[in-house]
């Protein structure tokens, strides 16, 4: 699988938890009104989720692929913004 289709599937992944985020505090809130405490875990639940975003680094200049510049971004880059490789070739080491 290319880096590119695991950063995607971890975007995909990471739609599921905000969902999941939204869905805690909305219930929190319906029984027992509103809770810090709900946001706090949201935001820690969100926290954990996306460590793994650390790892989508481009194999030749090590550029993550959901950075633009400074600015972080929700879907990933399909062609490296500061060396250009192609991030949706496969994996050469995967391939047997």
């Amino acid at each position: 699988m290319s880096l590119y289709a695991r950063a995607a599937l971890h975007a995909w992944r990471m739609l599921g938890a905000l969902a999941l985020a939204v869905l805690l505090v909305v219930a929190v809130d319906r029984l027992y009104g509103h809770s810090s405490l709900a946001f706090a875990a949201a935001i820690m639940m969100l926290l954990v989720a996306n460590t793994p975003m650390l790892r989508f680094n481009c194999p030749q200049c090590g550029k993550n692929a959901f950075f633009r510049g400074i600015f972080v971004v929700p879907w990933p880059n399909r062609i490296c913004t500061r060396c250009g490789h192609d991030l949706d070739a496969s994996d050469p080491s995967q391939n047997r």
